[in-house]
């Protein structure tokens, strides 16, 4: 993994598993090239010392220890399998079952990471490490099996089958990028003994409007050295670089620093060594990179793993604050426990909102470095990280991600499979979320499709479309021309006519909606003329009275709505008795009863002038007398008799004027 390499782990005690280092000359510069971080040698060099040397149990950690340069380079499949070899080869420490699990984990392999992380539990049920990695691959299948919208594809023409990553924007179009690669065009001739390949530069190329790539070119010289050059960002004014630099000396190890230079037109400046180390160090190995600017350029962001105040683990998080001239003014300041992790925490970048950005091995994550979010919470802090999650997270390593502007769309690095070889450029991009609204409108009465139907449509964001339905009823509202009728976060109010029908109003949203959506609608239109009657839901009255219950009141609110969707319709209001009485008492009951409706609509706002109260008595039974009296219990007599007690209504005409101003209906009843 090149995070390895241009923020390396130079410094690191050996881990194995006892206390004797190997022995003979072989397997001691084996210990060395390790301890210095040259995993890649260390890996040849203890391979060698396993061949000659005859003691079981050295052999055992022999290969633990291959095991060992291999994930600490960040190949987890060779590690994996070498792992299981020291296991097989009787290593007393059973650790390696634990490193398994993780190793299968950056695989992706999540079921094979659980068990190997459950044999781990059952040598060692006390360590904490194998139920967090348990609960780690549960939550990454999660987020795999659910991913986010993001749509993620390798930048085929800038990769190559070397190290390729961490491009930053050179240009104000955003169109010319820099970043690092190990490719073969890479100055000098000597190999990298940490990865076994040639030391990184930076290397620029710029898109044409088709979208294709120039072939990469390399910086000058003054930018790039033998040693290892990478990690670039640029200021807003795309003036000022920053870079990471690692210094090459054979067999010996040197820490990095964040170097600066001016750019004018094609050329650079000779570069400028940042001082961000502690005063008076004398730790030539201490690291720093990883620079990241404020889009006010006022602030300096890198990681480092130096010690002092406010450290949490291996790589923290720093800020420091730059003068106008993009100098450091004042000391670098931790990020603090919120951010940084006992592990790993680097590539820092920040957007236009002060949102943070960065890539760590330490926060819950999906096998390797992820990408994560951090709100900002004030002057140099930030909080609530969030993982990004699958697909701009993988089982790999993703790191360095870079947004184009204020667009939710960039690049980003990763080793992960389909890419051209090691660590490669991905580019990602949020895809619009597409809507459309579509539908049939009805004839409620025939069920048949309704031709002709108007179907009127208004946004809160002020757009107003409407459209007639086709001979089969159909209306559909997707693309207007190179644009779309139905936008996102926002709410429509639909509108479903003809004439002699009574309308249809409807709602749909797009706020808070997180995918794509078509929203399909079936609108039933209810035939309304003069000789056409419209059941009301049951309209409940005392024995012999009229006085509106309350739940007849509740039943009135259907034709209240009818009346208040059709402003223009004037309509007969329709009362019917049981046949249980005098034929002048139903009649007299009924008119009242219609009265007692158009009475309370009117407190309700409605004007009297669109409602003409009709009592008919007894005059219009819907089940006859004699169709009662045969009927064989008295439940079903009951019941036809309630279907006899209806209220109804019908549309005389469509043609009432609203007045000027509205009606406002009480706010009680």
């Amino acid at each position: 993994m090149i995070t390895r390499k241009i923020l390396a782990t130079l410094v690191i005690s050996l881990v194995c598993t006892t206390s004797i280092l190997a022995q003979g000359r072989l397997a001691e510069e084996a210990d060395m090239a390790y301890q210095k971080g040259f995993y890649f040698n260390a890996i040849e060099l203890y391979k060698k010392a396993y061949t000659v040397e005859k003691k079981a149990s050295t052999k055992a950690e022999l290969i633990y220890k291959v095991a060992e340069s291999y994930r600490l380079l960040g190949d987890a499949a060779q590690a994996q399998v070498w792992y299981e070899k020291a296991n097989k080869a009787q290593l007393e420490d059973p650790t390696g079952y634990f490193w398994i699990g993780e190793m299968l984990k950056q695989q992706g392999k999540y079921a094979e990471a659980i068990a190997a992380y459950n044999k781990y539990k059952e040598k060692r049920p006390n360590d904490m490490r194998a139920e967090a990695g348990i609960s780690a691959c549960q939550m990454a299948q999660k987020w795999k099996d659910d991913p986010t919208r993001y749509t993620v594809d390798p930048e085929v023409l800038l990769n190559t089958a070397q190290y390729d990553f961490t491009p930053a924007f050179a240009d104000k179009k955003n169109e010319t990028v820099v970043y690092t690669s190990t490719r073969e065009a890479s100055t000098g001739a000597e190999t990298d003994q940490i990865v076994g390949e040639a030391f990184s530069d930076l290397f620029t190329s710029t898109r044409d409007r088709l979208g294709k790539w120039s072939e990469p070119v390399k910086l000058p010289i003054t930018i790039n050295t033998e040693g290892n050059e990478g990690a670039p960002i640029f200021n807003d004014k795309r003036t000022l670089l920053y870079f990471t630099r690692c210094p090459m000396e054979k067999k010996k190890v040197y820490g990095c620093d964040i170097y600066m230079s001016k750019k004018v037109g094609a050329e650079f400046s000779e570069p400028v060594k940042l001082e961000l180390k502690p005063a008076g160090s004398k730790d030539d190995t201490l690291t720093v990179g990883h620079p990241a600017l404020a889009s006010t350029d006022d602030m300096l962001l890198f990681s480092s793993n130096m010690k002092g105040s406010g450290h949490v683990g291996g790589k923290d998080l720093y800020y420091v604050k730059l003068n106008a001239e993009g100098m450091p003014a004042g000391a670098p300041v931790n990020l603090g426990p919120e951010i940084n992790t006992a592990k790993d925490d680097m590539f820092p970048f920040l957007r236009f909102d002060g949102s943070l950005y960065f890539s760590s091995s330490g926060h819950p994550g999906m096998g390797g470095m992820d990408i994560y979010r951090a709100e900002k919470s004030g002057d140099g802090k930030w909080g609530l990280v969030e993982n990004m999650k699958f697909p701009l997270n993988s089982a790999a390593d993703d790191f360095g991600i870079a947004f184009d502007g204020e667009n939710d769309r960039g690049f980003f690095t990763s080793n992960r499979p389909g890419g051209k070889g090691q660590d490669d450029i991905w580019r990602f991009y949020m895809p619009d979320m597409v809507f459309a609204l579509q539908g049939v409108a009805y004839d409620k009465m025939t069920s048949q499709p309704l031709a002709n139907a108007k179907i009127s449509v208004v946004g809160t964001n002020g757009s107003n479309f409407s459209a007639m339905t086709d001979e089969n009823g159909g209306f559909n509202f997707a693309e207007n021309g190179k644009d779309r009728y139905i936008k996102e976060n926002t709410s429509y109010s639909i509108l479903a006519e003809k004439e002699g029908y009574l309308v249809v109003k409807d709602q749909v949203t797009t706020v808070g909606l997180a995918e794509s959506t078509t929203f399909v609608k079936e609108y039933f239109l209810q035939p309304a003329t003069s000789d056409i009657v419209i059941k009301l839901p049951e309209v409940q009255y005392d024995l012999g009275k009229f006085d509106l219950r309350p739940e007849g009141k509740d039943s009135l609110e259907t034709l209240y709505q009818t009346l208040i969707d059709n402003p223009t319709i004037i309509i007969e209001l329709s009362a019917h008795t049981d046949s249980r009485d005098s034929d002048a008492r139903n009649q007299i009951l009924s008119q009242n009863r219609a009265q007692s409706c158009v009475n309370y609509l009117v407190t309700k706002g409605i004007d009297p002038a669109r409602m003409v109260p009709k009592g008919y008595g007894e005059s219009k039974l819907r089940i006859s007398d004699a169709q009662i009296k045969a009927m064989k219990t008295k439940e079903e007599q009951e019941a036809a008799h309630q279907q006899n007690r209806r209220t109804e209504f019908r549309v005389l005409s469509y043609d009432y004027v609203p007045k000027d101003s509205p009606v406002v209906p009480p706010t009680t009843n």
